[in-house]
């Protein structure tokens, strides 16, 4: 199964779909809050090449993008591919 890490904040409402959708496809996942954490959010905007906003997605350590990324490879049969990776 692919590592999948999801960088959040908690009030965050395409933070809860992101997680939603990868919870409908059964996925586990390792989720980073940066509300609190200036050291982890810089870590975030590093890994993402700038990305500032939330949900910032990693699938195997690939930057996905946000929430709408992740809905829109879903849509085009691009995730479960990578979701399935072992």
């Amino acid at each position: 199964m692919a590592k999948v890490e999801i960088y959040t904040s908690p009030f965050c409402g395409y933070c809860h779909r992101a997680k939603q959708l990868l919870r409908q496809k059964g996925i586990d996942f390792a989720e980073i809050d940066v509300m609190m954490d200036g050291d982890k959010k810089q870590e975030m905007i590093a890994r993402a090449k700038g990305g500032r906003t939330v949900p910032q997605i990693f699938i195997d350590q690939k930057h996905i993008g946000g929430c709408d990324d992740l809905y829109a490879l879903d849509q085009q049969g691009g995730l479960d591919p990578l979701l399935a990776r072992s």
